[in-house]
C-alpha cells in the first residue's frame, strides 16, 4: 500500500514505515523557540540539567512580541538572549520578523523537513511541502536537547479545488472559502493534502498565505506539493539539499474532498469566529476604525504592494488607522526600495517593523471597545486583538476599507462607489439607518444542540466569576463553562445554532451575562419548555430570541431544526415532526426587530 506525503516525510524522519496512526520519534531539522514560550524552555532545560543537542539547528525568533512592549516579554527576550549566548544559538532578535518566514526564506528549512516552534502556526512550513508543527514548551525543550520529538502520524484526506474563481479573488479569499467549507473542526487531526489546477498554478506567497490558515480548521497542517517552479525558487535559498516528496498513486486517505470554487469572488470572516465566513459583499457598508495588512498569513511583498496598488491616488479616510506590518525585515526592506513605505506614508499608512503584528495584540497596539477591525489575520477571536470586533479579510479588501471608511472591496472602490463625496454620504446613510433599522429574520433553521436537563440556573450558563466582565464579545467564551458534560459547548458552538432544552431556563439571578453570551456566540434561539422570569424578561429585552415550546423528545444533538418565531411552530423537516410553541407576542416581536428595549425606534 502506497504512502501518503506526510508518512513519507515522517518516516524518512524516524527512518521507519511510518504509517497513520504511529507514534514515532521524529528527527527535527529547525527546533525554534519564540519571545512567547521561549523563556519556559530555558528554564526546562537549565532546571533539569540538559544541553542543546545541535545549536547550529536550533533558534530564537522574537516575533511574537519584538518592542519587548511590557516587563514579561522583555525579561523573556534577554533570558534567551543569555541562553543563547552561552549555547552557541543564533538568535533572530527583534528586527527580524517572524520565525516561519524567516525559515523558509533564508534556507533553513527545504521540502521534505522537518521543523516544531511555539507558534501554533508552524504548519505554514506546509507551503513548501516540509513538516512544521507548533508544540508546548515541553516539547521544544526536549527537540533543543535531543533534536527529537514524538508523535503520531495523522491520518490524510486529499482535497482537489475545481473551478476558477473571480478575477479579483485571492489566495486569501479562496482559503476563506475553505474555512466556510470546512469549519473550525472539519479538518481536525488530519493533514490536508492540496490538489487541482489552482494549487498548481499558485505561487509561494499564495501558498503560503493558505497553508498559514489551516490551524482554523482544526488541521495538523495542509501540505502543498512542491512543482518544478516552486522547487527552482527554493533551490536558489536552500542551505542544503532536500528531497522533494510526492503521495503515492495508491496513498491512502481517510476522505477525498472535491471543493468548487468556481466564481469566488472576495470573502470575509465575521468577527468571534473565523469560519464564520460571507462574502465580502453582504457586509459592505459596514463602518470601520482601523484597518492592518500583515501577520505571518498576509505579511509578504506581495501583500504589501497589493495593499499599495489599492492606495495608488487615494488616502485612508480621515475616520480610519491604517497599519502594516512586514512579515520579515528582508520584505520592510524591499517595501523601502521599491519606494512602497514613502507611498504608504503619503496614503495614511503607519508602516511597523517585521514581526506578527496585530495578531499578538503588544507589537501594534489593540483594538478598544466597540472599534471595528478589518485585518488580514488568521484569527479573529473575541479579545484576541483587544475589546473590538473584527473581520479577516485579503490585503485588497482591508485596503479598499480603509480608503472608503467602511467594508468593502477593491472593485466596488475602483467603480467610485466610494469617492470622498459618495463616501461622507454613504457612511452617514449607513449611521443613519443603523440607528432607526434593523433587519432580522422571524424564521431560523440551524444545528441543533440537545440540552435536556431542566432548572439550568444562571450560574450553570454563566459563573459569577466572570460577573466582572462587561464586554458581550468576550462573554461567550464562558457560556455553559459551569454545566456539567457541556463545558465544551463554547468552544464548538457556531453562529446559527439552536439550543433545545427543558423546564425552568435560566432560573437563579438576574445577571444579564447568562443572556448575552448565547449573543456573542450568535446563537439564533433559544426553544426551552419554560423559562425563568426574570431571564425571560432579560432575553427579550436585549432581543435575544426565545421561545417556549413542548418538550421535542426526538429531537437529537446535530438535528436542524426550524423555528418560526411569528407561528411559535418548531420542526425537524427531515423527520416530518414538529411542535406548536408559543408565538412571539408583538412586545417581543417589536424589540427584537428594533435590537433591543433601548434602542431607539
Amino acid at each position: 500500500m502506497g504512502r501518503t506525503i506526510v508518512e513519507k516525510i515522517l518516516g524518512t524522519k524516524s527512518n521507519c514505515d511510518a504509517r497513520a496512526g504511529d507514534i514515532v520519534d521524529i528527527h527535527i531539522d529547525a527546533r525554534v523557540a519564540r519571545d512567547f514560550g521561549g523563556a519556559n524552555v530555558v528554564k526546562h532545560i537549565q532546571s533539569t540539567g540538559l544541553r542543546v543537542h545541535d545549536p547550529a539547528r536550533t533558534y530564537f525568533t522574537f516575533d511574537c512580541n519584538p518592542t519587548g512592549s511590557d516587563q514579561k516579554y522583555a525579561t523573556n527576550q534577554q533570558t534567551c538572549r543569555m541562553f543563547a549566548r552561552d549555547h552557541g544559538i543564533r538568535v533572530f532578535d527583534i528586527d527580524q520578523g517572524i520565525g516561519t518566514h524567516l525559515a523558509m526564506d533564508r534556507g533553513l528549512i527545504g521540502p521534505g523537513d522537518t521543523f516544531v516552534s511555539t507558534d501554533s502556526h508552524a504548519n505554514i512550513l506546509g507551503a513548501i511541502c516540509a513538516f512544521g508543527q507548533g508544540m508546548g514548551d515541553q516539547d521544544i525543550a526536549h527537540a533543543f536537547a535531543h533534536g527529537t520529538v514524538w508523535f503520531r502520524v495523522p491520518p490524510s484526506v486529499r482535497i482537489e479545488l475545481r473551478g476558477t474563481p473571480a478575477p479579483d479573488a485571492t489566495p486569501k479569499d479562496i482559503t476563506l472559502a475553505l474555512l466556510r467549507r470546512f469549519g473550525a473542526n472539519g479538518l481536525l487531526g488530519v493533514a490536508a493534502e492540496m490538489y487541482g489546477t489552482y494549487i498548481d498554478n499558485l505561487d509561494l506567497p499564495g501558498r503560503i498565505t493558505m497553508a498559514s490558515m489551516f490551524t482554523e480548521m482544526g488541521a495538523i497542517i495542509g501540505l502543498f506539493p512542491v512543482t518544478d517552479t516552486i522547487a527552482q525558487q527554493l533551490s536558489t535559498i536552500s542551505k542544503r539539499p532536500f528531497t522533494i516528496m510526492h503521495a503515492d498513486p495508491d496513498a491512502e486517505y481517510v476522505e477525498r474532498y472535491v471543493v468548487d470554487i468556481e466564481g469566488i469572488g472576495p470573502m470575509i470572516s465575521r468577527p468571534g469566529h473565523p469560519e464564520d465566513v460571507v462574502p465580502v459583499t453582504e457586509l459592505e457598508g459596514i463602518p470601520i476604525d482601523s484597518a492592518l495588512v500583515g501577520s505571518c498569513t498576509n505579511g509578504r511583498i506581495d501583500d504589501i504592494r497589493a495593499a499599495a496598488r489599492v492606495l495608488s491616488g487615494r488616502h485612508v479616510a480621515e475616520s480610519v488607522v491604517f497599519k502594516i506590518v512586514p512579515s520579515t525585515d528582508a520584505v520592510w526592506n524591499l517595501a523601502l526600495q521599491d519606494g512602497l513605505l514613502r507611498e504608504l506614508k503619503q496614503a495614511g499608512v503607519l508602516v511597523g517593523n517585521a514581526g506578527c503584528a496585530g495578531c499578538a495584540a503588544g507589537q501594534v497596539g489593540q483594538n478598544g471597545p466597540g472599534e471595528v477591525t478589518v485585518t488580514t489575520g488568521n484569527r479573529n477571536f473575541a479579545g484576541k486583538q483587544g475589546k473590538g470586533d473584527v473581520y479577516l479579510a485579503s490585503p485588497e479588501t482591508v485596503a479598499a476599507s480603509a480608503v472608503a471608511g467602511c467594508i468593502t472591496t477593491a472593485k466596488r472602490l475602483a467603480a467610485g462607489a466610494y469617492t470622498r463625496k459618495a463616501r461622507k454620504t454613504h457612511l452617514e446613510a449607513a449611521q443613519k439607518e443603523a440607528a432607526t433599522r434593523r433587519q432580522v429574520p422571524t424564521e431560523v433553521t440551524g444545528r441543533v444542540w440537545r440540552i435536556p436537563v431542566d432548572n439550568i440556573d444562571t450560574d450553570m450558563i454563566f459563573h459569577n466569576r466572570h460577573l466582572a466582565i462587561t464586554a458581550r464579545q468576550e462573554m461567550g467564551q464562558y457560556a455553559f463553562g459551569n454545566l456539567q458534560g457541556f463545558e465544551h459547548f463554547a468552544k464548538q458552538a457556531k453562529p446559527g445554532d439552536i439550543i433545545v432544552t427543558g423546564k425552568n431556563f435560566g432560573a437563579g439571578s438576574s445577571r444579564q451575562q447568562a443572556v448575552d453570551c448565547f449573543l456573542a456566540l450568535g446563537i439564533s434561539v433559544i426553544v426551552a419548555e419554560s423559562f425563568g422570569a426574570i431571564y425571560e424578561r432579560n432575553a427579550i429585552n436585549v432581543g435575544m430570541p426565545i421561545l417556549r415550546a413542548p418538550a421535542l423528545a426526538e429531537v437529537q444533538d446535530g438535528d436542524t431544526v426550524h423555528v418560526d418565531f411569528r407561528t411559535g411552530v418548531v420542526s425537524i423537516p427531515s423527520r416530518g415532526i414538529s411542535v406548536k410553541g408559543q408565538p412571539f407576542s408583538d412586545v417581543q416581536l417589536r424589540i427584537y426587530e428594533r435590537g433591543g428595549l433601548l434602542v431607539a425606534g
